[in-house]
């Protein structure tokens, strides 16, 4: 049995995805033979209530200078980052000469509100190609992996931070002590970290199983993130429940005893108590939800192909990885799969080969169906299609259930 990375326990892993490529390795036909795998496999731990992968990939095979994801792409997402600024400075930077570190910055899309300020600003970003953009930008940003040599060198240089940011990053760290240590590191006596990721209880309730893949070490509860931080230390003093990403939570961390604690934080540990986070039979049940939204959208689609219609998918992202590879699609199924990120367009997906085409590709012909993988951005999607629809084109979903719209 594999030990809990937060505990060192022993906890049994409650269900395998099979062989799966890496979510973000889009590639092309002469790197076929090349592709790595390995066994998506997830589990809970019950001592410290952790859910997390059973085995890791290598951070530089997911994270480096070809990283096929820019943040700023998503006009949903460069609003909600916005906000995101705009609360911290608000509320959290109270000092006359603020120090706001992000880690995992990606190409700026959240910084740039803090520099557009003047507000003294440093992002840490590990991906070369992402972290370049973000420095043409004008944006302070070093190229390295977030640890406690790190957060020492920027204590050297630049002092302690006011606020230490996180959008989509801490759930990727497998070393989450090696994390909070450098917190401790980097954060004055009276700071704060907020960090928001996808949200366990949105994970399970949705069945939303392509959440899951290699870049996602752990999957977060209040409960979970409260045992950890608190080897630390820290403790979390607000909880702020996120639409984005199909749901996600924003937490908030202080050096214990430095902040009052919203009564949202007891409030979100009652929700998990009576959603079962905490009991292995609530994954046992998501398991055989998972199998059956699988076994439906294979059914559905394999049902198309037989009446004829096209179906291709819609949007590249590091989620379909495992709703492509789990459910076994291929471009048999799914003709191609249309995405505007031109890194992965003229490439194929990982694992299952399917072409990622130029947005242009799909509506120059459209579809009968369109397989929504960005389904988290679904609003803004079919806002932006309604041309597609006018000519009678319908959208596949399989969050939270299995149906054409």
């Amino acid at each position: 049995m594999p030990k809990c990375l937060i505990c060192e326990d022993q906890y049994q892993p409650f269900m395998s995805f099979g062989r799966m490529p890496l979510a973000n390795g889009f590639l092309t036909a002469e790197q076929f033979a090349d592709e790595y795998f390995y066994e998506l496999k997830i589990g809970f731990c019950p001592a410290c209530k952790m859910v997390q992968l059973a085995e890791l990939v290598d951070p530089e095979k997911m994270f480096h200078a070809n990283y096929p994801f820019y943040s700023s792409t998503s006009t949903r997402m460069a609003a909600h980052f916005g906000e995101f600024a705009e609360l911290v400075m608000a509320k959290y930077l109270n000092s006359s000469d603020p120090f706001v570190v992000e880690m995992g910055s990606n190409d700026g899309i959240m910084l740039q509100h803090f520099a557009g300020r003047q507000i003294r600003h440093l992002g840490v970003e590990p991906s070369g190609n992402v972290a370049q953009r973000a420095v043409e930008k004008g944006i302070q940003t070093i190229c390295r992996f977030f640890d406690q040599e790190l957060a020492r060198d920027i204590v050297a240089e630049q002092g302690q931070a006011d606020v230490l940011l996180g959008a989509n990053v801490m759930c990727h760290i497998p070393d989450l002590h090696s994390v909070a240590a450098a917190v401790r590191i980097l954060l004055k006596p009276g700071g704060f970290l907020l960090f928001e990721d996808p949200y366990l209880g949105d994970t399970i309730e949705k069945t939303a199983y392509d959440q899951i893949y290699d870049e996602h070490a752990f999957y977060f509860s209040v409960s979970s993130v409260s045992y950890l931080f608190e080897q630390h230390g820290l403790e979390v003093i607000d909880v702020l429940a996120q639409p984005v990403h199909g749901g996600s939570m924003r937490y908030v961390i202080a050096p214990r005893g430095t902040a009052k604690v919203s009564e949202r934080v007891l409030a979100l540990r009652a929700r998990e108590e009576e959603l079962g986070v905490h009991k292995a039979e609530t994954y046992e049940r998501f398991r055989c939800s998972v199998e059956r939204s699988r076994d439906e959208l294979v059914r559905l689609l394999r049902a198309l192909k037989e009446e004829g219609k096209r179906v291709v998918g819609y949007a590249a992202t590091s989620k379909s990885t495992t709703v492509i590879n789990y459910c076994g699609l291929t471009s048999e199924l799914v003709e191609f799969i249309s995405d505007t990120t031109p890194a992965k367009q003229g490439k194929f997906t990982p694992g299952a080969h399917i072409p990622v085409k130029p947005h242009k590709e799909f509506t120059a012909n459209y579809p009968d169906y369109a397989l929504l993988f960005g389904w988290n951005h679904a609003e803004e999607i079919m806002g932006k299609e309604q041309e597609f629809k006018a000519n009678g084109g319908k959208w596949i979903v399989y969050v939270p259930g299995v149906q054409v719209i």
